[in-house]
């Protein structure tokens, strides 16, 4: 029987190794995989509009009739791309200035067409829009007054007085108010309460 010579098998298998017939050992190679998640930030649109509060009007009367006009500023604020629209009617039905029993009635000129004030009427004005001037300015029981005016609308039937087509920082609109009175008109302070509404477009 032959013998197997261990020695030199294992010579052989060193010299195999030594002259690279064995290779390195296999390595697998990594699997890989992408995804995407958008993000949506949904920024909503938003709003504000302020006044000057308060318009304080002094007028004392004469036989033929006084005017005195003041003006109130309506600042608004929107991020709408597309901008707004200001719109301006009394707070209710009565668009009248009362004190106790007594009235100043609203002004029969209208947006479109104003007109002079007549005896112990109201109104108000916005110059360069509708068929307002720009001549308006702050008066103090002027008798010879030209300025025109219009009637105050009822609440439900606004008028426009601007619209945009921008976002809006601090944009002002200068609105003014009128009354005549003659010395016919009870003294009192007569008083009403006028909405102005900022809508996105």
């Amino acid at each position: 029987m032959k013998k197997i010579n261990l020695r030199t098998i294992r010579l052989a298998a060193s010299a195999l190794i030594l002259t690279g017939v064995i290779g390195s050992p296999i390595v697998a190679s990594a699997a890989a995989n992408t995804a995407s998640t958008t993000i949506n930030a949904s920024v909503g649109a938003s709003i504000s509009v302020t006044t000057t509060a308060t318009v304080s009007l002094s007028l004392t009367p004469t036989a033929g009739g006084v005017v005195s006009s003041a003006s109130d500023t309506v600042t608004v604020n929107t991020n709408n791309a597309t901008g707004y629209m200001l719109t301006l009617a009394d707070g209710d039905a009565n668009v009248n200035l009362s004190s106790g029993g007594n009235l100043i009635g609203a002004h029969s000129g209208t947006q479109a067409s104003p007109t002079a004030l007549g005896a112990n009427t109201w109104g108000y004005a916005v110059a360069n829009v509708g068929g307002f001037d720009s001549s308006y300015s702050a008066e103090t029981n002027n008798t010879s007054s030209a300025s025109k005016w219009a009637g105050m609308p009822v609440v439900g039937a606004p008028n426009q007085l601007k619209s945009t087509s921008n976002i809006a920082t601090n944009d002002t609109t200068i609105v003014w108010y009128g009354v005549r009175a003659n010395s016919a008109q009870p003294n009192g302070t007569y008083s009403d309460t006028v909405t102005y509404t900022a809508t996105t477009n």
